[in-house]
C-alpha cells in the first residue's frame, strides 16, 4: 500500500510517497480502507519538529481518518467489513490502510460523506470543547472567533450559535475570509490585520467586552485580545501560530475575575464518553444540515507536501484534505 513517510524535519519537500507492506488487524483492531485524511496544522509541526511531544523518525503524519472496515481482529465485536467510519489517531493516517483499536472509532451516518466526516475529528471537537467544556460558553454570552474562516474558526462560529451564545464577532484578514463567517451566522466582522481591531471589538460590545474569546496565534494578538475580555470573561489558548509565546501578568487577571485557559485535545480524547458523546453530535448535526463544513481542498495523497505548502501559506479557508 501507498504511504507518506518523512525521514527527516524540514519543509514539505521532505514528505515522500512510499510503499509498505498493508497491516493485518491485531485482536482488539479493526483495518480501514482510507477514504479520506485531515490535513492539520499539527502535522506540519510534527514534520518540522516543532510539536507539543517529540515526533520520531521515521513518521507518518494523519490523525483524522474516514474510510470503510476491510478487515477486523478476531476480538471485535461492534464493526463489521464494510461499516462507515471516522476516527481521531495518534498518526498514520496518511495511508491507503490503517490499523485502528475498536475503542477508537466512531461510525458515520449514510448522510454524512466521507469527505465531511474527517473534517469534525479534531476541528469539530477543539471548537466543540474549547467553547462549552473549556469556555463554559452560556446562552447569550459574546464569543469572539479568531481566523475564523479556518478549520476551527469556521465550525466555532456555527457552534457558538448552536450552544446559544448571544453574539458572535469573527476575525479573519481578508475580506472574503469575512463574508464565509457572516455566511456561518457570525453577527460581527473584525479585520485582524488592521491596528484598531481590538477597539472595534470593544466598541460592537458597548465597551463590555467579550464573555469566551479562542485564541491561537500568541504574541501580540494574545495581548489584544485579553483587552477585549469582559468582567468573568473567559480566554481559551489553542495553540502558537506565529510562533510567539505570550507573556503576561497572571495578577492582571484579579481586577476584572477573568481567566486564561489552556486547550490541547489528548487530554479530552483520554475521557471516551466526553469525545465519543461529542462526535456524535457533531456528526448529527452535519448529516441533517444544522452544522456546515467548508472543505478547502482536496488533494491526492501523492500531492501531501502541496497540501503543507497551501496551508501554512494561509492560502486556504476551511478544511484541506487528502485522498489516497
Amino acid at each position: 500500500m501507498k504511504v507518506v513517510k518523512l525521514e527527516q524535519y524540514g519543509g514539505p519537500e521532505v514528505l515522500e510517497l512510499t510503499e509498505v507492506q498493508k497491516p493485518e488487524p491485531n485482536e482488539d483492531e479493526v483495518i480501514i480502507e482510507v477514504k479520506a485524511i485531515g490535513v492539520n496544522y499539527a502535522d506540519t509541526a510534527r514534520r518540522e519538529g516543532q510539536y507539543v511531544v517529540p515526533t520520531p523518525l521515521p513518521f507518518t503524519p494523519g490523525a483524522e481518518i474516514a474510510g470503510a472496515v476491510s478487515a477486523i481482529g478476531d476480538g471485535v465485536t461492534r464493526f463489521k467489513p464494510g461499516d462507515r467510519i471516522v476516527a481521531l489517531i495518534e498518526a498514520g493516517g496518511y495511508s491507503e490502510f490503517v490499523a485502528v483499536p475498536e475503542q477508537a472509532l466512531i461510525p458515520v451516518p449514510d448522510s454524512v460523506p466521507f469527505e465531511q466526516a474527517v473534517a469534525l475529528p479534531l476541528q469539530g471537537l477543539s471548537a466543540y470543547h474549547i467553547l462549552k467544556t473549556m469556555g463554559r460558553l452560556e446562552a447569550g454570552e459574546t464569543v469572539l472567533v479568531h481566523a475564523a474562516a479556518g478549520g476551527v474558526g469556521t465550525l466555532a462560529v456555527q457552534l457558538a450559535k448552536i450552544f446559544g451564545a448571544g453574539t458572535v464577532i469573527a476575525t479573519a484578514s481578508t475580506e472574503e475570509k469575512l463574508e464565509l463567517a457572516r455566511s456561518l451566522g457570525a453577527d460581527h466582522l473584525v479585520n485582524y490585520t488592521k491596528d484598531n481591531w481590538a477597539e472595534q471589538v470593544k466598541e460592537l460590545t458597548g465597551g463590555k467586552g467579550v464573555d469566551v474569546a479562542l485564541e491561537m496565534v500568541g504574541g501580540d494578538i494574545f495581548h489584544q485580545t485579553l483587552k477585549c475580555l469582559a468582567p468573568f470573561g473567559r480566554l481559551v489558548i489553542f495553540g502558537a501560530a506565529s510562533g510567539e509565546q505570550a507573556k503576561f501578568y497572571p495578577g492582571q487577571l484579579m481586577r476584572k475575575n477573568q481567566s486564561v485557559i489552556g486547550f490541547f485535545l489528548p487530554q479530552i480524547m483520554r475521557k471516551p464518553k466526553l469525545f465519543q458523546q461529542s462526535l456524535q453530535e457533531l456528526l448529527e448535526w452535519t448529516g441533517s444540515g444544522k452544522l456546515q463544513l467548508t472543505i478547502g481542498g482536496t488533494f491526492p495523497l501523492a500531492e501531501a507536501a502541496e497540501a503543507h505548502r497551501q496551508l501554512q501559506g494561509r492560502k486556504t479557508t476551511g478544511k484541506i484534505i487528502l485522498k489516497p
